[in-house]
């Protein structure tokens, strides 16, 4: 699913086939956009979303939490299995959740190190990371700057955490999810952001408005010239035919064509 997955509030039914209209994929949410007294109409929302579950997954409150055994019930019910875990942190307890497929949220310090004990079961398709819930997991107030020369920028923690869990979905071969951008009205902010997950290697990015769904879209997509420049390196490596070769005053190896290959992949190709 993606590269761009909009959250949609489980108790807010009317917004479900606009959300699904604009973006990638749709996330169902049933944890944090939920108010506790609206949880159970949000959760009876779900056999009625009309939203395909190939672009749908439903996120979940914590499994250590009564609220997920209702989302679980619920779930049973319909025919959503993707799955969206809040504070995962327990490999065990994600492994039984063996008939969903399952994207951790890792929004925790737990979380995160348990990213590749995660990404290594069987069940989990993706790893998502959540900054500000991690940083109030360590007793801290914000994840970005707030002012001065580094005002929207992510704190140290913050950037590591996103390193670590893009590392363990990368070492066991599973997506990496970007975590949201919080100010919906900085598309700016949301451009060099979506254009860093794209060059460091995330596969999609979640969001929380509709307008941000554009420039999502528009940071995976590659430009016409990277298009037609790796059409060229890789048609001159078959051509080649050897597994180092001279490209425009340039040695070319391995790495190199692969980038090139991710490139294509984007466009499509």
């Amino acid at each position: 699913m993606g590269p761009a997955l909009l959250f949609a509030p489980a108790d807010r039914p009317e917004r479900f086939a606009k959300a699904a209209d604009r973006a990638d994929a749709v996330i169902l949410d049933l944890e944090d956009a939920v108010a506790p007294a609206a949880k159970a109409q949000a959760r009876q929302n779900l056999a009625t979303s009309g939203l395909d579950p190939a672009t749908t997954m439903v996120r979940i409150n914590a499994l250590d939490t009564e609220e997920s055994r209702l989302d679980l019930a619920a779930l049973a019910l319909g025919n959503f299995n993707t799955i969206m875990v809040a504070k995962s942190s327990r490999p065990e307890a994600i492994a039984a959740l063996a008939d969903y497929n399952v994207v951790v949220l890792c929004e925790t310090a737990a979380g995160i190190l348990a990213a590749p004990a995660l990404a290594e079961l069987p069940n989990v398709v993706a790893l998502m990371w959540g900054a500000e819930d991690l940083v109030a997991s360590l007793g801290g107030t914000s994840s970005r700057f707030a002012s001065g020369p580094r005002a929207g920028a992510y704190r140290a923690v913050a950037t590591q955490a996103r390193s670590q869990l893009l590392l363990a979905a990368g070492a066991f071969g599973k997506v990496a999810i970007d975590s949201i951008y919080a100010d919906f009205a900085d598309l700016d902010g949301l451009a060099a952001e979506s254009e860093d997950a794209v060059a460091s290697g995330f596969g999609a990015k979640a969001c929380i408005h509709p307008s941000q769904v554009a420039v999502i879209r528009a940071a995976y997509r590659p430009d016409p010239a990277y298009v037609a420049a790796a059409q060229e390196l890789l048609a001159a490596a078959r051509a080649a035919g050897t597994g180092v070769f001279a490209f425009n005053g340039q040695m070319v190896d391995g790495p190199i064509l692969l980038h090139a290959q991710q490139t294509l992949r984007r466009a499509g190709l």
